[in-house]
């Protein structure tokens, strides 16, 4: 049965080539310095960033550059971020790239006015945003975090080997999101499988969690389905405009709280290699794939009817003359073969995680229970142990 629950989610997408186009038609709604953020050269180099200059200039925006914004943002480069924008009075941020950009972005947005450390604030105290809100719109060059369409923002204090996620309210929701296809081309295939694998942990992790008849779980299995279609098509040709489309219109519509409607999620995976992530700064579509198969075959029984149905659904295994569990580890053991068919890192090792951090991991990783089985911290060592 459905839970009571209000969706809300106010960020225009305008999708598709030459999207980049209704810029022209979103600035005017926004202020007059634009603090323009992205990460290092690669938008340079595909000119995309001559375009998006070009067009803030023909609609008289004043830029305020913030560059260098790296995969896994930092509480420093956030301060540094917020010093710029109010050095410049920037009244409105336009994040042009992936997921980390535009979670960054929306880091700054919440903190430009804010008197206190946002580090503190939001990201260890968890505190709701209380100050002004500097705006924020996107133009997305690689899909997988759904930032586009969500509140989330995950940052890492290196200090502390930590990195967080706060999943702030619809007000903080990038105004309006560009989505155009082509400017994924030229993303390396390593950040472009980590990013496929990104777009199905967001899937799963609501998807094990539950046990009523819930829609979504119906819309989740067929995003799953279309997903590993288009990713297999994608790997072989990258430039494939129908596969990398459906693709990331799936990422979207797997992180922009829709799917999450009347579910309670788990989230454990996310917790476990964000872990890893502030210990070794591996990419993190990779961190979850290297954790992923340990940890659901750990909580396999406490969620095995889910699990048999997600084998049947998703992988088509036929389930004539086996065992639920039989059944189950068959889906698991396909979602393998795939996993190593895109090209996903399978272990924490080849990450750089080595056994001596097994305990600090643990340590930073953040236990929940909202799936079907809450772990011990013991067995949270084990799970990573399993994933080396």
């Amino acid at each position: 049965m459905l839970g009571t629950f209000t969706y809300d989610n106010p960020t225009r997408i305008h999708f598709g080539e030459n999207s980049l186009q209704a810029l022209n038609q979103e600035l005017p709604n926004f202020g007059d310095t634009v603090l323009l953020v992205y990460g290092g050269g690669s938008i340079k180099k595909s000119g995309l960033y001559d375009k998006v200059v070009e067009i803030l200039k023909a609609n008289g925006k004043t830029i305020v550059e913030d560059a260098g914004v790296m995969s896994n943002p930092t509480s420093d480069k956030l301060n540094e971020g917020v010093a710029r924008a109010r050095a410049g009075k920037a009244d409105f941020i336009l994040a042009v790239g992936g997921g980390s950009v535009i979670d960054y972005a929306k880091a700054v947005s919440v903190s430009i006015h804010c008197e206190e450390d946002p580090w503190e604030k939001y990201f260890e105290r968890m505190e709701d945003v209380d100050c002004e809100i500097v705006p924020v719109g996107s133009v997305l060059t690689m899909v997988g975090t759904g930032s586009e369409m969500n509140g989330g923002s995950v940052i890492t204090n290196h200090d502390k080997k930590l990195k967080i996620g706060h999943v702030f309210g619809s007000n903080v929701f990038p105004k309006f999101s560009i989505l155009d296809p082509i400017y994924t081309y030229t993303l390396p295939k390593y950040q472009m499988v980590a990013g496929f694998f990104d777009i199905m942990s967001h899937l799963l992790e609501q998807y094990f969690s539950g046990t009523d008849d819930n829609t979504s779980d119906y819309v989740i299995e067929g995003l799953l389905r279309s997903l590993i279609h288009s990713a297999r098509i994608a790997v072989e040709n990258p430039k494939d405009y129908e596969a990398r489309s459906n693709i990331m219109w799936t990422a979207t519509w797997a992180l922009n709280t829709f799917t999450h409607m009347g579910k309670p999620g788990d989230w454990m995976v996310h917790m476990l290699g964000q872990a890893v992530g502030a210990y070794t700064d591996a990419t993190h579509g990779m961190t979850l794939a290297a954790v992923s198969l340990p940890y659901y075959k750990h909580i396999l029984k406490e969620g095995l009817p889910k699990f048999k149905r997600y084998a049947i659904n998703v992988w088509n295994v036929d389930p004539a003359g086996k065992s639920d569990e039989e059944i189950a580890l068959e889906g698991l053991a396909e979602m393998e073969k795939y996993m190593k068919e895109i090209g996903v890192v399978m272990n924490l090792t080849d990450l750089g995680t080595t056994p001596e951090m097994i305990e600090g991991i643990a340590d930073a990783t953040f236990i929940l229970d909202s799936g079907y089985k809450k772990l011990t911290r013991d067995e949270v060592v084990d799970v990573l142990k399993a994933s080396l």
